[in-house]
């Protein structure tokens, strides 16, 4: 049975794989880009039903395409942000393959290359691109048992508050995810309880401007490394009802209680840490930070941006974190679901290359692999802080294209001083 050759290899047709596919045909390398269900899976199948995207649709967006028929300030709903890749896909023809499950990836023994296995066959490939993101595992904490009583849930198997039974909700994890979540839970009369760790909680928007661009003109999203201590923080902010700053004492207000960190369950209790007023006094500093450094900015470059002295106020600390709850009985509360806005972990068990520390992450420098031939794409922080959204990942595509088109280069001069030589 013949195995189809290919130059590059790309796994994964999300964002990650689209903006690799349009680079690499840019510098004229042969490829194929393999996915293993449609184009934006996860867009569509592994996300709520009603979010949007956290950033506005004039910085969500690759740079060859903006959103059709959209206000640039506005914030994309899901399913709109798949067709915008699909069509995105058909605008760069794109040789994306669907349907095509990716096994095994190992490298040739005495020879260049990889051998894939796929689900419809072998494939062998000078390179392989790893495009498959970084949301690959839902993690739930092994804190409550499976059989303890209430429903548990992944935040990526969340579709919206019927498919929750009657009763309360605990909502563990208070990034973009879990707060956006539970506001939504609470907006539908649900009783919530918010378990809030160390977060990040910037402005929506100041003195008329987006924080996407804040933290473009403030040199934010290029930040090479996260900062000491801030390695598992999670970002709080949303584009929900039209973009809106995140503030955990008004959803107290509005009738959540608010818990800190969960730490453990025994007998139908749940603990949690005493961490809650810390947690919200980190975001808050992260906040005013920003605010500074933006106002800072506007006297800097002479702006004419209002100012907006509002955004500073904060409101008193209510009850659930003057007094904190540090344990909670489930069956007492009501609380009948638990979601686990918890994040992911990658995986990579298919590919059977060294290429991978102790704790399974990458070995790479800004995507290239300490496999030669091997590249990965769409990791946070792989060659700056804005890697891992939809603009960064089209920019460090560009470099990747660009080390895999000097790499040919290098093996066609090779080709032609060995044919040159054998005369």
């Amino acid at each position: 049975m013949s195995v189809e050759e290919v130059d590059t290899l790309v796994v994964g047709g999300g964002q990650a794989g689209l903006a690799m596919s349009e680079h690499l045909s840019k510098c004229g390398v042969p490829h194929l880009v393999l996915e293993r269900h449609r184009i934006a899976e996860r867009w569509r199948s592994e996300r709520w039903d009603s979010l949007v995207t956290n950033g506005p649709a004039w910085h969500d967006r690759f740079p060859g395409m903006e959103f059709p028929d959209t206000d640039p300030d506005a914030f994309v709903p899901k399913e709109e942000v798949a067709d915008y890749f699909v069509a995105y896909a058909e605008q760069i023809a794109a040789p994306v393959r669907c349907g095509v499950e990716v096994k095994e990836v190992r490298r040739n023994i005495g020879r260049p290359g990889f051998r894939v296995e796929t689900s419809e066959g072998a494939i062998e490939a000078n390179n392989v691109v790893v495009a498959t993101g970084p949301f690959q595992r839902p993690i739930i904490p092994a804190v409550v048992p499976e059989d303890a009583g209430p429903l548990q849930i992944h935040s990526s198997a969340y579709r919206n508050p019927g498919q929750l039974p009657e009763g309360a909700v605990l909502v563990v994890g208070a990034g973009s995810s879990g707060v956006q979540i539970a506001d939504e839970l609470l907006r539908a009369g649900k009783r919530v309880y918010l378990s809030v760790g160390p977060h990040d909680r910037p402005p929506r928007a100041y003195r008329q401007r987006d924080f996407c661009w804040w933290l473009g003109v403030l040199g934010k999203w290029d930040a090479q490394t996260p900062g000491p201590g801030t390695e598992h923080v999670t970002i709080s902010v949303s584009g929900a009802r039209g973009g809106h700053t995140v503030d955990f004492r008004r959803l107290a207000a509005q009738g959540m209680t608010l818990v800190g960190l969960t730490e453990s369950y025994k007998d139908g209790v749940l603990t949690f840490a005493s961490d809650l007023a810390e947690n919200l006094a980190r975001g808050d500093a992260n906040y005013m930070s920003l605010l500074d450094e933006a106002d800072a900015y506007v006297a800097r470059n002479g702006l004419d941006l209002p100012e907006e002295p509002d955004a500073r106020k904060i409101e008193a600390d209510p009850p659930c974190v003057t007094d904190p709850i540090r344990e909670l009985s489930l069956a007492e509360a009501g609380i009948t679901s638990i979601i686990w806005a918890t994040g992911f972990a990658v995986d990579y068990s298919w590919l059977k290359i060294d290429a991978f520390d102790e704790k399974g992450k990458p070995r790479h420098q800004r995507g290239v692999s300490v496999e030669p031939g091997i590249y990965f794409l769409g990791l946070p922080w792989q060659s700056r802080r804005g890697s891992s959204f939809i603009w960064g990942v089209w920019h460090d595509a560009r470099y990747l294209a660009d080390q895999i088109a000097t790499q040919r280069k290098y093996l066609e001069y090779h080709e032609s001083a060995r044919h040159k030589s054998q005369r």
